[in-house]
């Protein structure tokens, strides 16, 4: 790591359409039929997804956070009901439950992996539990097997997990239902959108009523049994999105050998350590990096002036999740030191800096070293 380093140009995110993508919106656009009801491309995406995640039936609606909400719905959720989230993850989590009318619990998460913690989770369980939200953090799939045995449905919040697997099972047919996004950020994106997946065949079919008005798939169009929103997708995003499923596993295995490179690179900056996934993780999508950051190894640098210091570098990291037991909407039973610490103690490096090249990537930890032999007082 001698030498002036030379700054890289981070690949951008979304990457440039493909022609297949430019040619499907415009076929959408010519044929007048853009919405999912007079279409079939949002049909045959949904088919095609859930095939991917290992489940017979797909939904697909305006974005994730609906899709957590449409899933938590359908498997009964309403007011009065509690649902076990986790501290340490994106505030839709939490907000969807609170949009089903629900009491978001939210529960620590483990100091090795950052994700919901089965024992915290279990200390939790009361009468109200309707549900508990698996959270895919990062792209690494959660303990669903240790979730599952608390008893109630899991619900994988899968949004930055398209494509992971673990003991070879994909992220979508390990719980109940799963959800995923394609919000701009995410490795699947249409800008906007989500899906709802499950194997189970009563499921589907309220989720896909309570998307579509409350209408039945047997039923006329002004017919609506039960109450239900319009939160469908357009067939546009559809037209977006398919082809990105052929382009899936290339880009996970561009992002695998990057966060491979930066684990190398950071075996040499102390107080610097990337968070690993879960014991039987076999497919972690690398929607980003979490890496621990110990701030007297970086002369006491507060994790403020550590990601200021390294944008100056070249190098634009994220301070990730704020704990949702700070939330004046959740209900906090339990202390969440874990997600707390998280709070200052973790930072990120997001999916398009992991899909530059090995030289790139190992950039990171060269900038950190540059960051930790700079004196100068904490901020």
């Amino acid at each position: 790591m001698s030498g002036p380093p030379q700054r890289p140009e981070w690949p951008e995110w979304p990457p440039p359409a493909t022609g297949e993508q430019r040619r499907a919106l415009l076929r959408v656009l010519d044929s007048g039929r853009w919405g999912a009801t007079s279409g079939t491309l949002t049909e045959d995406f949904a088919a095609a997804f859930a095939r991917r995640a290992g489940v017979a039936h797909g939904v697909c609606t305006v974005n994730g956070t609906v899709a957590l909400f449409l899933a938590l719905r359908a498997l009964g959720v309403g007011p009065g009901d509690e649902v076990i989230v986790p501290a340490y993850t994106f505030v839709a989590s939490a907000t969807a439950v609170a949009l089903a009318g629900a009491v978001p619990v939210v529960a620590d998460v483990t100091a090795d992996t950052l994700h919901l913690d089965p024992v915290a989770a279990r200390a939790l369980i009361g009468p109200r539990t309707k549900a508990v939200m698996a959270v895919h953090l990062a792209g690494a799939p959660a303990d669903t097997e240790a979730l599952r045995a608390l008893g109630p449905p899991v619900v994988e919040d899968a949004a930055q997990a398209h494509g992971a697997a673990r003991h070879g099972r994909p992220a979508g047919s390990l719980g109940d239902v799963a959800c995923f996004s394609f919000q701009s950020g995410k490795a699947m994106t249409a800008g906007e959108g989500g899906i709802v997946v499950t194997g189970d065949r009563a499921l589907y079919e309220r989720v896909w009523s309570l998307h579509n008005v409350g209408r039945t798939r047997s039923g006329g169009w002004y017919e609506h049994p039960e109450p239900g929103w319009n939160m469908r997708m357009t067939e546009f995003q559809a037209a977006l999105l398919h082809p990105q499923l052929g382009l899936l596993d290339s880009g996970i295995d561009r992002r695998a050998r990057g966060a491979a490179a930066l684990a190398e690179a950071l075996g040499g900056v102390p107080g610097l350590e990337l968070v690993p996934a879960p014991p039987g993780t076999t497919r972690h999508t690398w929607h980003l990096a979490m890496l621990r950051y110990d701030a007297e190894a970086f002369g006491g640098r507060s994790q403020a002036a550590f990601l200021a210091a390294m944008a100056a570098e070249g190098v634009p990291l994220d301070a990730g999740y704020r704990s949702l037991s700070r939330l004046p909407y959740v209900a906090t039973r339990a202390p969440c030191p874990v997600a707390e610490a998280s709070e200052t103690g973790v930072v990120w490096v997001r999916q398009p800096m992991l899909m530059a090249d090995a030289e790139a990537v190992a950039y990171v930890a060269r900038a950190a070293l540059a960051v930790q032999r700079r004196p100068g007082p904490p901020i």
